[in-house]
């Protein structure tokens, strides 16, 4: 289990870098024009559009054939898609898109198969902590995500940037994720698809089993993967480029205090996830949903209009916050299944709603302070998803053992 979790460290160091060194390639493959920021993270958003095709196609890998081939398959071709994308040209920006995509359809069984792989090999009176993990590796490989991304920036001069330094964070991810992959090969497969092995009860068609018997399941999943999303990209990955486009800090500082943000994850996700083993999923998640409904705009406010320490505070309150809904959010997703096509209602309930509130969301936020001169918009969005979250959790049943 110890291979599964810290793998997710690579998983999100690759997939996060791309948002955390927006600004610097908007620049290399766009010509850092007005409109340059908006079209790089619309590639953003266009790999996030291939996670729920790549969750589905490699969640009927792990549901039919093992979480561990699942895993291996899904880490090879993140790997060669990022050594793919430090070869490119600069201005290339199509097969940026490109590759992008390519990770995103591998991320898309990423996540997901790792928390599967937790939980079921996990006592039950610690599912919660030892799912969160998941979460909390996830965070530590966006932490090395952005402090490469910082130091790289700042370890250069604007020319060497442009010309081959920008390489030097992916080129970093590649190595990471092949090494990842000749770790995972010495897995042991997980005993809850050993135990369906056994009985004889995996199903033979994931896709149609889940539709068919899983459909609340689904929806439950989608509400709390939904508000986990939104308020991971909006309240945190995309607060770098916030700063920088309204003018509040510098690119470098950005990075660095995005840095902070990430070590506010790290510690918040254990402990959460320790409270919903003692206090259960659906009352902790309901106090996160309120808080998410009462303070992002506030603290966008701060962000926007403070000076250093204010945005520090709004930056690191705010992923105090995504990291506790990720946090109870790893667990109580994949509880809302049993083992027999697990991965599949994963993929068509959690990474879903991550494709929409997680890929479009930076994009939209964007787009929308572009057109209103409204900076306090992303706190706004993460509200209003938050209130309409609300209603399916306080239906939701207890999934604590």
């Amino acid at each position: 289990m110890i291979v599964a979790g810290l793998s997710t460290i690579v998983e999100w160091y690759d997939f996060t870098l791309y948002i955390y060194f927006a600004t610097v390639l908007s620049r290399v493959f766009f010509g850092g024009g007005a409109d340059s920021l908006i079209v790089t993270l619309g590639g953003f958003a266009l790999a996030y559009l291939l996670r729920p095709l790549g969750a589905i196609a490699f969640g009927h890998i792990g549901d039919r054939f093992g979480r561990r081939l699942m895993m291996l398959a899904s880490m090879a071709l993140m790997s060669l898609a990022m050594l793919g994308l430090t070869l490119l040209p600069v201005g290339a920006g199509g097969l940026l898109f490109a590759l992008r995509c390519v990770i995103g359809f591998s991320v898309g069984g990423e996540y997901t198969g790792v928390v599967a792989y937790l939980l079921e090999g996990a006592p039950p009176h610690r599912r919660g902590l030892i799912a969160s993990s998941a979460s909390a590796a996830s965070e530590i490989g966006a932490l090395l995500a952005v402090g490469v991304s910082a130091l790289t920036v700042h370890g250069m001069s604007e020319s060497a940037l442009m010309a081959w330094g920008w390489r030097i964070p992916f080129f970093v991810g590649a190595g990471l994720a092949g090494a990842v992959w000749l770790a995972r090969s010495t897995m042991e497969e997980s005993p809850d698809f050993t135990r369906q092995l056994e009985q004889g009860t995996a199903p033979a068609s994931p896709l149609r089993h889940t539709i068919t018997h899983h459909r609340a399941g689904i929806l439950r999943s989608f509400a709390i993967s939904a508000l986990g999303s939104i308020t991971y990209y909006v309240g945190i990955t995309y607060v770098p480029a916030f700063l920088t486009s309204a003018g509040a800090l510098g690119e470098g500082q950005a990075l660095w205090l995005s840095t902070s943000a990430a070590v506010v994850v790290i510690v918040v996700t254990p402990f959460v996830g320790a409270l919903s083993d003692k206090w259960g999923r659906k009352p902790v998640l309901i106090g996160l949903g309120l808080a998410s409904a009462a303070l992002p705009i506030l603290l966008f406010s701060l962000m926007a209009h403070g000076a250093v320490l204010e945005a520090a505070i709004g930056a690191c309150a705010l992923a105090a916050l995504a990291g506790g809904v990720s946090a109870v959010g790893a667990v109580a997703t994949a509880e809302q299944f049993p083992g027999e096509g697990r991965l599949t209602g994963l993929a068509l309930g959690a990474t879903m709603a991550t494709a929409i509130f997680g890929g479009l969301t930076p994009y939209l936020a964007q787009i929308l302070i572009a057109r209103t001169g409204w900076p306090l918009v992303p706190g706004a969005m993460i509200a209003v998803v938050a209130l309409g979250v609300l209603a399916v959790l306080v239906k939701m049943p207890e999934t604590r053992p």
